[in-house]
């Protein structure tokens, strides 16, 4: 950090010059503030502070403030779309395989996906029946979420539907 009376380059965390003695506090980029050394945002605008930046963060992108806890990437920081978004409640459906891990350990891998996958497709088939979204398969499981990204009213309602449906085709099945 450059001491803004002596011009001295002092090494990063410094609290004072090492050639003057002055207190090296940091200047903020964006509106000027003074701020105190350790700070990484100003306490002024919450501008990032050019000089808190620890040395091994040089190679990593500098995030820009935008709002209270919102954070974008330098590539975002221009774009009003990172910031636009909804907030909605969902419901989050959760279905696994029960006794599948010891069905797998006695079998060899291709049976056991032969009787996995089918299952697997079942409860994929029962989700998107009732509009829900897939977010992940896991191995004998899947997490989907109703409500979100397509809104309906209804969702809790979808996923409950989804789950005994899964019931009903896994019984079959």
């Amino acid at each position: 950090m450059r001491c803004a009376k002596c011009g001295f380059d002092n090494r990063e965390g410094r609290k004072f010059c090492a050639q003057c003695g002055t207190g090296l506090n940091l200047r903020c980029s964006s509106c000027g503030a003074e701020n105190t050394p350790g700070e990484k945002f100003c306490g002024e605008c919450g501008g990032a502070l050019a000089g808190a930046r620890s040395a091994g963060a040089h190679n990593a992108p500098e995030l820009k403030p935008t709002a209270p806890g919102v954070r974008v990437s330098p590539e975002q920081s221009d774009s009003s779309a990172a910031l636009e978004g909804e907030r909605k409640t969902v419901t989050a459906l959760f279905a696994d395989i029960k006794g599948s891990t010891e069905l797998e350990q006695d079998l060899d891998p291709e049976e056991a996906r032969a009787i996995v996958d089918p299952a697997l497709k079942l409860m994929i088939d029962a989700v998107r029946r009732y509009d829900g979204y897939i977010v992940q398969s896991t191995g004998d499981g899947i997490f989907a979420l109703f409500g979100a990204p397509v809104a309906h009213e209804d969702h809790p309602q979808r996923a409950l539907y989804a789950a005994l449906r899964m019931q009903e085709e896994l019984k079959r099945f």
